[in-house]
Parts: structure tokens; sequence; C-alpha cells
């Protein structure tokens, strides 16, 4: 009988809640902890992985509160560590839907290896000859289906509809324009850098872009770019962009929330003073949570894997080497530093 494998486990700790801005310090990366390589006998359900890719997203600074009001996840608890979407190596399973070898894709912590007891999202990757394996952590995960439940079935589009997306380069936002396009509508997007604007103009296809930061008076701004309204926008700022939105939507618009980014580290949410227009100009506007829509997942596969195939869909991926680097990554979705899809590369299959 062989002896069991123990090795150090590199770790990304939350040293405390957080309030306000969050910081790369709020975290502490650590190779304290050790992990067995096997695992234990007469334990039904388990998954031992290597994790080699991980997301950043923003939702994750709202599971830093010591309070998550209202949220679908819990938060995270101080000197353990952090979790969120990734793609991984099955090392051992004792699970009947994955076995040692298969590559998956779902929440693991941020760590080098997982002990994964959660399986309800876990899901087996099944095409790796024609794409990125780091592609399951966006385009073709959680990211992905995201930007597709939210644009086709939350958002209803119509042949000719002027779509709004802010945050429009990121994750989701450089997706949702491709699909309007693709789909025949007129689309602007909101980012916050020239490079950006360029980005999505050159790069996604959209039809015209601003950086808001260069906005002085956003009414103006919107009045220019839809002069005669907006039919659909893709919400994922939240607070001023949305309320100001809200008097340029067109009668019978849509609004698909999908994030607020502007408002996860703030104590005091801005408010909304333009929500009676909701009623006037008979506006639908849903929150929805992807984690409702993965019955869809098949059927998005079939969708997208032809058109990156063809090269119709552009994705961009800002990608950071080491587990090391992994606060500063995340703590930089919030001020905009990340250019497309923001991954933490553990290691490369």
């Amino acid at each position: 009988m062989g002896e069991v494998m123990m090795v150090r486990n590199k770790q990304v700790i939350l040293k405390n809640y957080v309030n306000g801005y969050m910081k790369p310090s709020d975290m502490v990366v650590t190779s304290d902890s050790t992990i067995c390589l096997e695992l234990p006998k007469n334990n039904d359900g388990l998954i031992l992985s290597k994790n080699l890719y991980l997301s950043c997203d923003p939702y994750m600074r709202n599971r830093m509160n010591e309070v998550v009001v209202g949220s679908y996840m819990t938060s995270f608890t101080p000197g353990l560590p952090i979790s969120g979407y990734g793609v991984a190596k099955v090392l051992d399973s004792s699970h009947p839907n994955f076995k040692k070898g298969d590559l998956i894709q779902g929440f693991v912590n941020w760590e080098e290896y997982s002990l994964i007891t959660d399986t309800q999202y876990l899901v087996k990757i099944e095409h790796v000859d024609d794409v990125p394996l780091s592609y399951y952590t966006g385009i073709l995960g959680m990211i992905g289906l995201t930007a597709y439940v939210g644009f086709y079935d939350i958002c209803s589009p119509k042949k000719g509809d002027f779509v709004f997306v802010s945050a429009a380069s990121g994750a989701v936002g450089q997706l949702v324009g491709q699909f309007a396009k693709l789909f025949g509508c007129y689309v602007v997007g909101s980012v916050g850098s020239k490079e950006k604007v360029n980005l999505l103009k050159n790069k996604f296809g959209y039809d015209e872009a601003f950086n808001y930061k260069e906005e002085q008076d956003l009414n103006a701004t919107l009045k220019r770019y839809f002069p005669n309204g907006i039919d659909i926008y893709f919400e994922n700022v939240g607070g001023k962009m949305l309320d100001e939105v809200l008097s340029h939507m067109r009668i019978h618009g849509r609004i698909a929330v999908c994030g607020m980014i502007s408002q996860y580290n703030l104590d005091r949410l801005e408010g909304i003073y333009n929500l009676h227009l909701l009623i006037f100009k008979r506006i639908r506007m849903q929150g929805f949570l992807t984690l409702d829509h993965y019955h869809l997942y098949s059927k998005f596969l079939d969708m997208i894997l032809p058109l990156i195939q063809e090269g119709k869909i552009v994705y961009i991926e800002d990608m950071v080497e080491g587990l090391e680097n992994a606060p500063t990554a995340l703590a930089g979705l919030y001020t905009g530093k990340n250019v497309g899809k923001q991954v933490v590369v553990i290691t490369h299959e």
C-alpha cells in the first residue's frame, strides 16, 4: 500500500470583511495549507481537482461583505480561501458523473487544488479541440451563458432595435454587443477609456462607443447617440448610468439587469429617481441570475461554438499568470484596468 501524497496548496485567503473599495491587500496569498491528493474512502460524490484557470467576476466583491443582503450566495469567510468560477482537471473522483482526467468548469476555491463537495453547477467540458481551454471561464462558461440569456431571453430583441450596453468591453458586454450586431441591431457601448472605445468599434463591431469619463453631460451624450431613444439596455453598471438611461428608453423598452459594478464598493448605494418612467413608457426591467438558466447551456453551446470557429464572434481575454497576482487582477475589475475577460492562469493544461 503506497503512501498518501500530501502537497502544499497555495491559496488566496480573505483577511477580513471589506468596507469600501476592495484592495489587493484585503487578501493574502499563502502556501501554509496542505492537501491530500487522494480522496477519503467511503465518501461518495466528491471531486479532487487541480485548478487551471480562475475567472475574476464583479459579483465576488459582494461576497466580501459581512452581510450579503438578498444575495444568492453567502459571504466569504475571513481566514479561508475565496471562491469563484474556474476550469479544473479531475485528479480523483467518487462522483458518478465525473472521472479522473475529466476537464470541468464550475465553482472552485482560489487555490491550486480543491476538494469539491458541491457539484451542483459543475459541467464536464466536452469540446477542447478547436477552442482554448481558458474560454470555459468566460465565453463558453457562465459569462457566455449570461450574455446569451440576458440578450436573447430577457431582452427579446427585434431586428433594427437600438441597443445600449454599459461596461461594454468587459466579459459580458463584449459578447452582448456582438450578439446584437449579428441579430441586426444598432449598438452603442459605454466604456472607460479611449483604448476601449477603439476596441468596441474596430474589434467587436459596435456601431458607436463613448468614454463615459470624458462626457460631462450623460443626458446629452445619450441624446447624441440615440436621438430616437433606446429599445434595449443591457445593464452592467447601475447608479447614475441607469438613472439617466431610463429617461431615454423608448415605449415598451427592455432592460436586462445583469450587474451594477459601480455600486459594489459603495457603503451607501446611489438612488434611482426615474423609476416612474417604467410605468409611463411601459418598460420591462428584469434582473436575472445565470444559475437559473443552466438548462439552456447545451442550446447555447450549439449556437456559440460555430460562431467562434467561423470567426463571427471575437473574444478577448486579459490573462494574468500565477495565484500570487490574483488579488491585484480581481481588484482591477472595479477600476476598469482589465481589457476583456479577466482570467487568472494557475497552470496551463
